[in-house]
């Protein structure tokens, strides 16, 4: 009989976590257990300074001279290169700007273009929706395109490939309902053999896990920065382009930030080196402030640590809240799981409302998913503790079935 695991022996490992000291760095409200991350990341401590120091100093005094003096121009490539290494890629390979709805956008159409005598684009069934959407769109730009979607995780991606009419995959390389992990060397490499180009979506991977874009041989990429990254609501997006395509891609969006000298203020476009040519327009500046706080920290974290943090906090998690009941839909096998757990229930949507009436915050995924994202840099095994303790009363107590847990929100 395995013997129970304690709030003290929780305790115990968080002494011996060498990712302890990152908690202090960030801004946690008391008495709550924040598992929700994954769709918003807390605040660390340095960005509210270095927010004041843009509007109050280099806007506020220094005004248009900044665009020179405090590098505003370059901040999309500057970022760029300091989030590099989370993804694995090199410092011209990655700008940041514009939403992930925008990038994907420029993306997909560049990747069309490169494969111009495919029309197929091969998206997975239940992506998120925002990848569906954009999908959608693009291919209504093209005469003849389609969708084709896959099963990716059931063993599809094969099987929609082997027309050999596909010119873009597009996937998520951790699924945002399950939390489900997929191997980005091997399904670039069955594209690739196919004669397809891929996409990969980051925004739940980049932060919570090692990212190797060069070494899995991708093609294009893109991510949020508001989820694990920590940078704030609204925060830019970012845009992975493999060098190997940089003097052929073409992106739809051509404005001036992605000519290449844009102060020649030329009448015809000319895009830009490297992955520069993806920038479009002006960048919310302010936001790039907030992401430049988060990225200084990031630069000291370990991605090996937070990748073995994060396995045995939902290892934790799967088991203590394993009398609940409830089933998982999150791959057991570490190599396949992302930094979330994902368990199902027809009443999963009042069961967590129930969970953040006790400061346990998580989110519902519709139809029947409830969602915890495990930040390892500022979650502690003692919160895990607490929070599957909650999980398990409020199911067995049935608290969740009060008419208030039912009233649906706008933002579930």
């Amino acid at each position: 009989m395995t013997t129970p695991i304690t709030r003290d022996d929780c305790a115990a490992r968080d002494a011996a976590d060498p990712l302890a000291p990152f908690r202090d760095e960030f801004v946690l409200p008391d008495g709550i257990v924040y598992l929700d991350g994954n769709s918003l990341g807390a605040l660390p401590r340095a960005t509210p300074a270095r927010v004041a120091e843009l509007v109050e100093r280099e806007w506020g005094q220094r005004l248009i001279a900044s665009w020179n003096d405090a590098g505003w121009w370059d901040k999309p490539r500057t970022l760029g290169a300091m989030l590099a290494p989370l993804v694995g890629a090199a410092a011209d390979e990655v700008v940041v700007g514009d939403g992930t709805s925008a990038n994907l956008f420029k993306t997909l159409v560049a990747a069309l273009r490169l494969n111009p005598d495919r029309r197929v684009v091969v998206g997975e069934a239940g992506n998120f929706p925002t990848d569906l959407y954009v999908t959608q769109g693009v291919v209504e730009l093209f005469d003849g395109a389609s969708v084709r979607p896959a099963d990716v995780d059931g063993g599809g991606l094969a099987a929609a490939l082997e027309p050999g009419d596909v010119a873009v995959v597009l996937l998520s390389h951790v699924d945002y309902r399950t939390g489900a992990l997929r191997d980005m060397a091997a399904v670039t490499e069955l594209a690739h053999a196919h004669g397809a180009l891929v996409v990969w979506d980051l925004c739940h991977s980049v932060g919570a896990l090692p990212v190797a874009l060069s070494q899995a041989g991708a093609d294009f990429a893109v991510g949020c920065t508001y989820k694990y990254l920590n940078a704030g609501p609204g925060a830019p997006a970012f845009t992975y382009v493999a060098r190997r395509h940089h003097d052929r891609a073409r992106q739809p969006l051509s404005g001036w930030h992605g000519h290449a000298r844009p102060f020649d203020f030329a009448d015809d476009y000319e895009p830009a080196q490297g992955a520069s040519r993806f920038l479009s327009g002006s960048q919310p500046l302010v936001a790039a402030a907030a992401l430049e706080a988060s990225l200084d920290l990031w630069a000291r974290v370990d991605m090996e640590r937070v990748r073995a943090k994060s396995l045995a906090l939902t290892d934790l998690f799967l088991e203590l809240t394993a009398p609940a009941g409830l089933e998982c839909a999150t791959p057991l096998e570490h190599a396949r799981r992302g930094s979330q757990v994902s368990l199902r229930h027809p009443d999963g949507y009042p069961m967590v409302q129930a969970l953040i009436a006790r400061g346990v915050v998580g989110d519902f995924r519709a139809p029947d998913i409830l969602r915890f994202g495990f930040a390892p840099l500022y979650l502690r095994y003692v919160d895990v503790h607490d929070a599957a303790t909650a999980l398990v009363e409020v199911v067995e107590s049935g608290e969740w079935r009060d008419p208030r847990h039912a009233r649906r929100a706008q933002v579930t």
